[in-house]
Formats: structure tokens, C-alpha cells, sequence
């Protein structure tokens, strides 16, 4: 008879791959070949999942990564592109897709590849991010006509406002790679390629070193204290991006970007 995996309680998607590091569970987003770009069935998978996680005691850490040569290339064009068909009510919502505010463990987000737009939301929440050297950060929001309402202001309690400010005004055109973002606090440690995800899986072993109960209520402690200062204020940006939407800019980039030609933007008033 075959033993039973701890894996075995937890949802199951062909987006997400999951593997078990002693006390870590290893979350890897798997559409390697649309650079994990996000979907609504993708964050659909993760709520569920994270749900399921909340209630797993064996898990002393989560550590998420990508497949492929890409960490999360944000929403994919393609759901940009339609209206949506779920839609946050408030910011908390919106971002229920990322692991740390279900969780009571440590999250630990390798950044593997390419990061940009929504992929910044899974950094801006981690609790420990590291990058490989292959890594690269970016906002596009502007330049596919859409409006960077979110990611920045979860950035600005993590990394130097000049840098944010850069990338969310320049879009496509600001890159940071992974010495930058280590060097303006957006991630803690860069690494070599090959041992991105074992020094992952490490920090995670030190972690489980830990008292549980003494590392939750410690997250929980830093945790509320973001939560409080940020909250009203991602109500407003989530806002501001809705309001944006019947705009002819945001269903231009993202068509624009599909058809692979330059935006035609609408005049400003």
C-alpha cells in the first residue's frame, strides 16, 4: 500500500505544481509557456488553495516560485482584454489570491525569472524574497493603458519611493534587474540561478528551527501593522483602477499588446 502525502488533503491544479520540502510546501506557478501570467481560474486555484493550507499543521513555511524561465508575468493580456467576470470588492479582495494574509506561517517567494505587473503583488507580500541573478522586475501597467493603483503602494513599505515611482511612470521601459532590486530592499537576497530554490528550501529548515506559535504571532504582529497603514489607501488605488476601466486607453493596451503594434492612445482632456 502506497503511504499517504501530506500533498493528498490539498487541492489539486494543473497550473500549480506542489512538492514537499520537509516542513515547506513548494507552490510553483506552471504556465511556463504564457510566463505564469495570471488568469482568473489561476487565482481562483490559489484562493483555494491557500484555504486548504490555512488548516495543514505540518506546514511550517510556503515557498513559491515559477516554472520555466519566468517567475509571474502578471494578468495575462488575454483576461485584460475582456471584462472581467469577478471582481474584488475592495482591495483585500482583489489580492485574496496571494498566500500571506491566509496563512499563518512564514511565505518565502524565490524569484526565479521575469516578475512584472500582478507577479509584484506575490513579492510585495512575501514575508522573505529572494531573486535569482537571472531575475528582472517590472510594472507595465501604463504602458498597456491600465492604471498601477496597487503594486507601487505595497512596494513603498518595502523599497526606496524613486525606484517605485520609476517603475510604475516609465512602465515596459524600467527593468530592474535583480542587483537593483536587491540594492532598493525589493528583495532580500540574490543567488545563483542553481541554488535559488534550494537556499529556499533552507530558510525555510530555519524557520521550522523556530517556536510555531512564537514565529505566528510575531508575522502576525508585523503583519497588521502593514495591513493597518495600507489598507485604506489600496481601497483607493483598487478604485482608481476600476474607474479607469471604460477608458479607450485601458481596452487599447492590452489589444495593442495582443496584436503585438503600438498603442493608439486617446488625447488627454
Amino acid at each position: 500500500m502506497t503511504a499517504a502525502s501530506p500533498l493528498d488533503a490539498l487541492p489539486r491544479s494543473d497550473e500549480l505544481i506542489l512538492d514537499v520540502a520537509g516542513s515547506a510546501l513548494i507552490v510553483t506557478l506552471n504556465r511556463p509557456t504564457r510566463a505564469n501570467a495570471l488568469t482568473e481560474s489561476v487565482m481562483d486555484d490559489l484562493r483555494e488553495l491557500w484555504a486548504a493550507v490555512a488548516s495543514a499543521p505540518w506546514v511550517r513555511s510556503v515557498i513559491l516560485t515559477g516554472a520555466g524561465s519566468a517567475f509571474c508575468a502578471g494578468a495575462d493580456a488575454g483576461m485584460l482584454a475582456e471584462p472581467r467576470t469577478s471582481i474584488g470588492a475592495d482591495a483585500a479582495a482583489e489580492l485574496s489570491f496571494v498566500p500571506g494574509p491566509h496563512l499563518g506561517v512564514p511565505v518565502i517567494v524565490a524569484v526565479n525569472g521575469v516578475c512584472a505587473g500582478g507577479g509584484l503583488h506575490f513579492v510585495a507580500d512575501a514575508d522573505i524574497c529572494i531573486a535569482s541573478e537571472t531575475a528582472r522586475f517590472i510594472d507595465p501597467h501604463v504602458t498597456v493603458g491600465q492604471v498601477s493603483g496597487l503594486e507601487p503602494l505595497e512596494l513603498l513599505l518595502k523599497a526606496r519611493r524613486d525606484v517605485v515611482v520609476r517603475m510604475a511612470l516609465l512602465g515596459r521601459s524600467e527593468t530592474l534587474d535583480a542587483s537593483a532590486a536587491h540594492a532598493a530592499g525589493i528583495v532580500s537576497e540574490v543567488v545563483a540561478p542553481d541554488d535559488l530554490l534550494a537556499h529556499a528550501v533552507a530558510l525555510g529548515e530555519r524557520i521550522a528551527e523556530g517556536s510555531p506559535e512564537a514565529i505566528r504571532i510575531t508575522r502576525a504582529a508585523i503583519r497588521h501593522f502593514e495591513a493597518d497603514l495600507l489598507r485604506p489607501y489600496l481601497d483607493a488605488g483598487w478604485q482608481a483602477v476600476q474607474d479607469h476601466w471604460p477608458h479607450p486607453d485601458a481596452h487599447e493596451g492590452p489589444v495593442a499588446f495582443l496584436e503585438k503594434r503600438r498603442p493608439r492612445w486617446a488625447r488627454a482632456e
